[in-house]
C-alpha cells in the first residue's frame, strides 16, 4: 500500500490528530458495553423513530409523485400505477427490509455502524493487501456522499413539506422559502442538546404523523381496494416490458423511497440494533406501504391529482393542519442525517481521516450520541445556501437520488468483502447475496446518474470535496511519521548515552508520541535547549482501536525502560474521548500515582513546510499544513490542564 491505509494496521494507519501528539491506530481485541440496554427497548424504539426514521417516513410527500412527474415524466395510468407502486412496495422490501434491516445492521463494529465502522470492522481482520486498499477507497467514498446526502435531506424535507402551504392556498408560495430557512435555522440549533433529548421530542410527534399517513392511505385503499394487487411483482416487470426506457429513468424517482436508509445504519450506535428492527418492521415500514397505496388508489381514481397527491389525500379542512404535522416530520427527517453526520465525523477523527475537532457527548449512558458544532454550523450554512440556489424541492429532487444510491452502492460492495473475507459465508450464498444488491443498487445508481447535469453534481462536487480532505488528512499524517521517524532516535541509545550525564529534577514530565518507537521529538527538543530531566519520565501514546470503545482493563499499558522512564499506552475506541489526566489518575503501575500538581506535560508542534520532495502534490501539502493550524489543540483534544501544559515548536519539511 502506497498512499494510504486501512484503520487498525499497526503502524500505517493515519493517526486522528495532529502534530507529535496524535492518537495511532491499534488491533488489539477489546470488548465492547453498550448503554443501550439500560435505557430499555420500548423508549429506545420511540426514539429511533423519531430520528433514525424521519428521513425515510416523509419521503411520500415527494417520491409518488416525482415518479411521475419528475425528471422524466410518466403516463398517469393504471400501467404505469401499478408498475411504479410495485417497484416501491419491492424497493422498500429489497432495500431497507432485507439488505439494511436484515444483512448489513448485522455488520455492527461493537454498536456502531456506518461506512467508517464498517470500514474499521473490515480492516481489523484482513491483512493489508490489495483489498484492503479497495475497501478503504470505499470507505472514505461513501463517507464523503454521505456528507452530501445530509446537506441535501434537510433541504428537499423541509421545502417538499411547507410547499403544502401552496395547496391551502396559492398566495402561500411567497412565504415558502422565509418559513423553511426559519425552520432550518431552529433544528441546527437545537442539535447541542443532544440526541436523546431531541428523541424524546420528535418521537411521538412521529408515533403520530405515521398514524395519520396510515389513515389517509387506508382511506385511500378502501375506494379502490384492487391497488393491493400491485404487491405482486408481476406489475413491476409488466412496467419495464412495456416502456424499458421510461422504466429505468423512473428508478432514480422510485429510489426516493428509501432515502434515509444509510442514516438508518450510520445511527446504529445511537439507538441499538434492537430498537432500529422494532421501529421499522412494526411501524414505519407497514404505514409507509399503505400510505404510498392510497396515493396510488387516489391516482387511479383522478389522476389529475399527481401534482401533490400527498397532500390532497385529505379533505379540505385537514389540509392546513397535515401541512403542520409533515413540516415537524421533515424536520424530524432531518434529523437522522445529521445525527448520523455528528457519528460519521467522529468516527473519522478518531480513525484519522479528520483533523481533531470538537466533539461533545450529550448521553452519559449511551456512548454513542453525540454533537459536533463545527459539523453542525457547516452543514446549516450550506443547507441554507442549496435552499437558496435550488429553490424548490422538485428542483432538489434531481439532485438527492445520487448521494443516496452512491452511498448504497457503495455499501453493497463493501458487504461483498464481509460476506466473503470476515463473515466467511460459503461462497455461493455471499456472491448471490452480494451480487443481488449489486444489481439493484447499481441499476438505482445508473438511473440517478442521468440528473447530473440537473442538479446531480452537486452531492458530487461536495463528495469530491470532502474526499481531497479526508485522503489529504489521512496521507499527510502517514507522511509527517515518516519524516520524524528518520531523525527519530532509539530509546536504547537514547538511556545508555545521555541519562546518566544529564542533571535530574523532581515531577513528572509526560512526553506524547505519535507512535510506540523510538524518542518523541518534544523530549529531544526539551533536552537540548533545558539540559535537565525530570525524576520520572513518561512517554505517552494515545492508540485509536479499531472498536467503539475499549474497557478500562484495557485501556492502558505500562512498561518500565529503566533510568525512571516509562512509556505507557492509552487505548480508546474510535466512539471515546481520550481524557489524558483522568487515565493518569487511575495509573499507579509507573512508579506510583501521578500528582496532577507534579506532573508537566510536553507537546511538540510542528510547522510544517510544503517541499518537492516525494509525498503529496504541493498544493495538497499545503492543504494538509492548513489543516494542521486549523485542527483543534491537543491540550484541548485530551483534556491537558492548562497550566502544566509546555509546547515545544520545530520546522518540518513533507
Amino acid at each position: 500500500m502506497t498512499a494510504m491505509s486501512y484503520p487498525g494496521a499497526p503502524e500505517s494507519t493515519p493517526a486522528a490528530a495532529a502534530a507529535d501528539a496524535s492518537p495511532a491506530p491499534d488491533t488489539a481485541g477489546v470488548d465492547h458495553h453498550e448503554g443501550h440496554e439500560a435505557q430499555g427497548l420500548v423508549p429506545l424504539a420511540v426514539g429511533a423513530i423519531g430520528v433514525v426514521f424521519g428521513d425515510i417516513g416523509t419521503s411520500p410527500l415527494y417520491s409518488l409523485k416525482e415518479s411521475f412527474i419528475g425528471h422524466h415524466r410518466l403516463a398517469v395510468d393504471a400501467d404505469h400505477i401499478f408498475g411504479v407502486l410495485s417497484l416501491m412496495f419491492w424497493t422498500m422490501t429489497l432495500i431497507v427490509t432485507v439488505k439494511y434491516v436484515f444483512v448489513i445492521l448485522r455488520a455492527d463494529n461493537k454498536g456502531e455502524g456506518g461506512s467508517l465502522a464498517l470500514l474499521a470492522l473490515i480492516g481489523r481482520q484482513l491483512k493489508p493487501g490489495r483489498w484492503t486498499a479497495f475497501t478503504v477507497v470505499l470507505g472514505i467514498v461513501a463517507t464523503a456522499l454521505f456528507y452530501g446526502d445530509a446537506i441535501i435531506t434537510p433541504a428537499v424535507s423541509v421545502l417538499s413539506a411547507v410547499e403544502g402551504l401552496t395547496v391551502v392556498h396559492p398566495a402561500f408560495a411567497e412565504v415558502v422559502l422565509p418559513i423553511s430557512i426559519a425552520i432550518l435555522i431552529g433544528l441546527f440549533a437545537i442539535q447541542s442538546r443532544g440526541t436523546a433529548a431531541v428523541g424524546k421530542l420528535f418521537g411521538p410527534v412521529m408515533l403520530v404523523y405515521f398514524l395519520v399517513i396510515a389513515l389517509l392511505g387506508l382511506n385511500g385503499i378502501a375506494r379502490a381496494p384492487e391497488i393491493l394487487l400491485a404487491a405482486n411483482p408481476w406489475y413491476a416487470v409488466k412496467f419495464f416490458t412495456l416502456d424499458p426506457l421510461l422504466a429505468f429513468l423512473a428508478l432514480g424517482s422510485v429510489v426516493l423511497a428509501v432515502t434515509g436508509a444509510e442514516a438508518l445504519y450510520a445511527d446504529m450506535g445511537h439507538f441499538g440494533r434492537r430498537a432500529i428492527m422494532v421501529a421499522w418492521l412494526w411501524v414505519a415500514f407497514p404505514c409507509l406501504l399503505i400510505n404510498y397505496a392510497g396515493q396510488s388508489a387516489l391516482l387511479l381514481r383522478n389522476p389529475a391529482l399527481v401534482e401533490n397527491p400527498f397532500f390532497l389525500m385529505a379533505p379540505d379542512w385537514a389540509r392546513l393542519p397535515l401541512v403542520i404535522l409533515a413540516t415537524l416530520a421533515t424536520v424530524i427527517a432531518s434529523q437522522a442525517v445529521i445525527s448520523g453526520a455528528f457519528s460519521v465525523s467522529q468516527q473519522a477523527v478518531q480513525l484519522g481521516f479528520l483533523p481533531r475537532i470538537r466533539i461533545l457527548h450529550t448521553s452519559a449512558s449511551a456512548a454513542g450520541q453525540v454533537y459536533v458544532p463545527f459539523v453542525n454550523w457547516v452543514l446549516l450554512v450550506m443547507v441554507i445556501l442549496l435552499v437558496l440556489a435550488f429553490r424548490t424541492s422538485s428542483n432538489l429532487a434531481s439532485a438527492y437520488g445520487i448521494a443516496v444510491t452512491g452511498t448504497m452502492f457503495i455499501t453493497a460492495c463493501m458487504l461483498g468483502v464481509l460476506t466473503f473475507a470476515v463473515w466467511k459465508w460459503h461462497p455461493l450464498v455471499a456472491g448471490i447475496v452480494t451480487g443481488t444488491f449489486l444489481v439493484i443498487d447499481g441499476a438505482y445508481f445508473a438511473s440517478n446518474a442521468t440528473k447530473i447535469p440537473d442538479g446531480g453534481w452537486f452531492p458530487l462536487m461536495v463528495a469530491a470535496i470532502t474526499f481531497t480532505a479526508l485522503t489529504t488528512w489521512a496521507t499527510g499524517r502517514r507522511i509527517v511519521r515518516e519524516r520524524l521517524a528518520e531523525d527519530a532516535m532509539p530509546f536504547e541509545l537514547f538511556l545508555g548515552s545521555v541519562c546518566e550525564r544529564v542533571r535530574r529534577v523532581k515531577g513528572t514530565a509526560v512526553f506524547m508520541a505519535s507512535t510506540v518507537e523510538g524518542i518523541p521529538p518534544a523530549l529531544l527538543h526539551n533536552l537540548k535547549h533545558n539540559h535537565i530531566l525530570h525524576e520520572r519520565v513518561v512517554v505517552l501514546t494515545v492508540m485509536t482501536a479499531g472498536v467503539p470503545h475499549v474497557p478500562d482493563h484495557k485501556r492502558r499499558e505500562v512498561e518500565d525502560m529503566g533510568h525512571g522512564f516509562y512509556r505507557m499506552i492509552i487505548r480508546t475506541g474510535f466512539m471515546d474521548e481520550a481524557d489524558i489526566p483522568a487515565e493518569l489518575a487511575a495509573e499507579t503501575r509507573a512508579a506510583g500515582p501521578f500528582k496532577p500538581m507534579e506532573t508537566s506535560y510536553f507537546l511538540a508542534r510542528q510547522t510544517l513546510i510544503a517541499s518537492k520532495r516525494p509525498g503529496m502534490a504541493i498544493w495538497r501539502e499545503k492543504l494538509f499544513a492548513w489543516m494542521v493550524r486549523n485542527s483543534e489543540s491537543p491540550m484541548q483534544f485530551f483534556r491537558l490542564p492548562t497550566n502544566r501544559v509546555i509546547e515545544l515548536g520545530s520546522q518540518l519539511e513533507i
